[in-house]
């Protein structure tokens, strides 16, 4: 069970340049509880804006999108889109 609870648990971090810009863009894959709803991983998100702070960055936009499910008890992916800017 424990292999279950981690794949459905786990979620996807891009980054779109490895570079300090002004502006960083990140998305964040999360995966959908497979009963019920909200995500089951949420701490995660909350950790990739809190790294981003810790670095001199500030939450600007957030977008959400549903991106679908990926097949048999793969539960759907919610894609958030953040931009970050840099507090100067």
């Amino acid at each position: 069970m424990d292999m279950y609870n981690n794949m459905q648990n786990s979620s996807t971090v891009y980054r779109a340049s490895g570079n300090a810009y002004q502006y960083v863009v990140l998305q964040v894959v999360l995966k959908e509880q497979f009963w019920g709803t909200g995500s089951g991983n949420l701490t995660e998100l909350e950790s990739v804006i809190n790294q981003q702070a810790s670095q001199g960055y500030r939450l600007h936009t957030i977008t959400t999108a549903n991106g679908g499910s990926k097949g048999f008890m793969g539960g759907d992916r919610i894609q958030a889109t953040m931009v970050f800017e840099k507090i100067v």
